[in-house]
């Protein structure tokens, strides 16, 4: 997504976008008329078509002009844009304000080890999280709604990790948010925080998490092991 795509969507745009959510947008293609879109809007057709430009410009939605109408559909982006702020309103109104995500244990390639354990990373981690990491992390791959279900992140608090540099490379920054961990036997880690580079959309798919301790130890995990991950904070 462009960062001028990016800037021309508001809480206009997402309000189409809920619109068409609601007109079936999500299950697939719906036809709609930019006047009957304009009616639900209380606006004029020109506003209805611009929103709909910007929308589909955002890789929000996908649309299909006809003769007497369009075709559209609300695109994967979309729908994490949709989840986003459904999570917010989770937040406002629901006294729980974790973010449920399943998946299973993979084994990583092992760069978490190195990066974890780096003397600038790990200074931070003492500091912000109160704890030193396992150097290691427990890899979990998520299921295609949970990776959907990623995106609410964005509406949670998340601790910082500030980027740092030595003599021979610069670190990125890194964004933790705390995170509870049980399996499919019902057996919980509360002191765990997931952790990801700050400003990615990479291995979406996929969540790295840290703790205290060796959590395919402690829980004893496997590979292909079912866990749901409980991100944020009860309030």
């Amino acid at each position: 997504m462009s960062v001028s795509a990016e800037s021309a969507v508001g809480h206009d745009e997402l309000a189409v976008l809920k619109l068409l959510a609601l007109e079936g947008g999500l299950e697939g293609d719906v036809k709609i008329s930019c006047s009957h879109l304009a009616e639900r809007l209380n606006a004029s057709n020109q506003t209805a078509s611009r929103r709909l430009q910007r929308l589909e410009s955002a890789d929000l939605l996908e649309r299909d002009t006809v003769s007497d109408g369009q075709w559209v559909a609300i695109t994967d982006e979309g729908e994490r844009a949709l989840h986003a702020e459904y999570e917010d309103y989770r937040r406002i109104f629901e006294t729980d304000s974790e973010i449920e995500l399943d998946g299973t244990v993979t084994s990583g390639m092992g760069e978490g080890r190195h990066y974890i354990s780096l003397s600038g990373y790990m200074r931070q981690f003492e500091e912000r999280l109160g704890y030193e990491p396992f150097p290691g992390t427990l890899n979990v791959d998520l299921r295609e709604d949970s990776v959907r279900r990623r995106s609410a992140l964005a509406s949670l608090e998340p601790v910082p990790i500030d980027g740092w540099e030595d003599d021979e490379r610069t670190y990125g920054p890194a964004v933790c948010h705390r995170a509870t961990i049980e399996t499919a036997e019902g057996e919980r880690y509360e002191d765990a925080h997931i952790i990801a580079p700050e400003r990615t959309h990479h291995d979406e798919d996929q969540l790295e998490v840290i703790a205290p301790e060796k959590l395919r130890e402690t829980l004893d995990l496997d590979d292909e092991d079912h866990v749901t991950v409980y991100v944020g904070d009860r309030r």
